[in-house]
């Protein structure tokens, strides 16, 4: 099964929200997803991320591929310098 942390979109019509989701790829954008890791809400100045790190780097440590999106976000919130720095440690 592949596993893909991606963006479901939430809330009303011109008014996004999304939640970091990991879900099958297989699965629709906003369909059925394994575990809710996060929310990202672009509206607010500046934009609201909030991401829950342990959860994030355990499923990337397990297989799991970010989208585009999502990595730019890990990439922001520190997270991929995390897991980087892990690897080169061991």
């Amino acid at each position: 099964m592949a596993v893909k942390i991606r963006l479901k979109r939430m809330g009303a019509k011109k008014a996004p929200f999304y939640r970091v989701v990991v879900a099958d790829s297989r699965a629709p954008r906003d369909g059925r997803f394994i575990e809710e890791i996060g929310y990202y809400n672009p509206l607010t100045q500046p934009a609201q991320v909030k991401i829950n790190a342990e959860k994030a780097i355990q499923w990337l440590s397990d297989g799991a591929q970010p989208s585009d999106t999502v990595k730019n976000l890990f990439r922001k919130e520190g997270i991929l310098k995390t897991i980087h720095e892990a690897k080169n440690q061991k």
